[in-house]
């Protein structure tokens, strides 16, 4: 019994030890962010009112705290702690969910609906949303939806209806999670709201909250893929000028074989690839797109969908209408990123061509500087000639003087006898002085 109470009483004490153990300074948020999002409890019929904002890059998570802040004080509920990135709210009649993404924040209301007429007085004092607060947002709003959630009779009523809020042509529907319909027309209304028809047939517990988060994110993830399709567009009429321009100098280059311009090609090719440059701004939204673009596919999964006769369905619709766009986004982006190796490589091309043209003048000139040393060698040469002349005349003159003077003393010298004999050895030592002295500075310069 000692012995086990011993061993219970060290245990103890090593947990202990365990719980006083620091944590990582994130690890209770990064544990909570598997519950971040919950979904939402809805309970049909149901009314849910869907908006995403898009935030200014300037202000960033400042901006869109602000928002969710003054949407709960519109509501008069708390609003969320600073440096929160979402908020849950039930009670009063509705529930509200607010989520801070890194583009974007939005907003879900859920109320109760009305099963005689769907889609009916949706913005009103009723739906809890403020009138004034939906101008702070104004030119930021990319997606306002409106789901309608039905059960039973009223579900089965408003399938044989949609014609009614949805189009004939352009009808999307499609069995989802195996208890339930999907209906949409991807339009957006009069009042500036797209809408989606919910019909639960059989769905079980929470997969109506799933079926709403699910379709709310494909709404909101397929415009934010979007948001790179005109900068695509605009991008197309300023590839084709730079590509123009950058052909223009290569025939130029291919032309002009003396290489007279390649200066002004240079600086014509650096202003080329400062344009392209200017151009990754686009190719950052792009790469954006690419990861929305999954998303909204991830998200159709997620739906299980299965094809109603006579009506396309969502995943259908989206790879008719969004992935010809994501494809002009990635063709795009292709296109800039060859033009930019095109320009990368005309440049080195044209720098080796520069590089070439002074290598060959540098050898010019070399060979020039050659040829003027090798006739400063000669003449040199011809000098030194000259020198040993000029020094053995001397020399052999003033030893002519010196026997003249050697005569007047009475000395009997055969004075142009000696001065004969004596020019082959001035000259040889006049040659070998001067010869010596060039050998000496030589040995210096090296």
């Amino acid at each position: 019994m000692a012995q086990a109470a011993e061993g219970e009483r060290q245990h103890a004490l090593a947990v202990a030890c365990l719980a006083e153990a620091s944590d990582h300074p994130a690890r209770r948020d990064l544990a909570n962010e598997v519950h971040a999002r919950p979904f939402l409890r809805i309970a049909a019929p149901a009314r849910v009112t869907h908006l995403a904002v898009l935030g200014e890059s300037a202000t960033g998570p400042a901006q869109h705290l602000q928002l969710a802040t003054e949407f709960c004080a519109a509501l008069g509920i708390s609003p969320p702690m600073p440096g929160a990135r979402h908020l849950a709210y039930s009670g009063d009649g509705f529930t509200l969910k607010w989520e801070r993404h890194t583009e974007f924040s939005t907003f879900t209301l859920v109320g109760s609906g009305r099963v005689d007429e769907p889609f009916a007085d949706w913005i009103d004092g009723n739906q809890h949303l403020p009138a004034g607060w939906r101008t702070l947002v104004d030119g930021k709003r990319l997606v306002a939806l409106q789901i309608e959630v039905l059960k039973g009779e009223p579900a089965r009523k408003a399938r044989r209806d949609r014609s009614r809020w949805f189009g004939d042509s352009g009808q999307v529907g499609s069995r989802v999670l195996g208890g339930g319909e999907v209906w949409c027309d991807w339009q957006i209304g009069d009042d500036g709201f797209s809408r989606f028809l919910v019909l639960d047939l059989d769905f079980r517990e929470n997969q109506v909250g799933r079926l709403v988060q699910r379709l709310a994110e494909i709404e909101t993830y397929r415009l934010m893929a979007l948001l790179s399709l005109p900068v695509a567009r605009e991008m197309l009429g300023q590839l084709e000028n730079l590509e123009a321009r950058l052909s223009e100098v290569i025939r130029g280059m291919a032309a002009d074989h003396s290489s007279g311009g390649d200066a002004d090609r240079l600086l014509t090719l650096t202003e080329l690839a400062g344009q392209v440059e200017a151009l990754s701004t686009g190719v950052s939204r792009f790469s954006a797109s690419q990861a929305y673009d999954q998303l909204v596919l991830s998200r159709i999964q997620e739906l299980r969908e299965e094809r109603i006769e006579g009506a396309p369905t969502i995943g259908e619709f989206m790879e008719r209408r969004l992935s010809p766009a994501m494809d002009t986004c990635r063709s795009v982006q292709a296109r800039q990123a060859a033009l930019a190796e095109r320009l990368s490589r005309a440049i080195d091309l044209l720098r080796t061509r520069v590089d070439m043209v002074q290598e060959r003048q540098i050898t010019e000139l070399l060979s020039g500087m050659h040829s003027t040393a090798s006739t400063q060698l000669k003449l040199q040469h011809a000098v030194e000639g000259l020198s040993v002349v000029a020094i053995s005349y001397y020399a052999i003159s003033l030893l002519s003087h010196f026997l003249r003077g050697a005569e007047d003393l009475g000395l009997h010298v055969n004075t142009p006898l000696l001065e004969v004999s004596l020019v082959p050895a001035v000259l040889t030592i006049s040659f070998l002085m001067i010869r010596g002295v060039r050998k000496g500075i030589a040995s210096e310069h090296c």
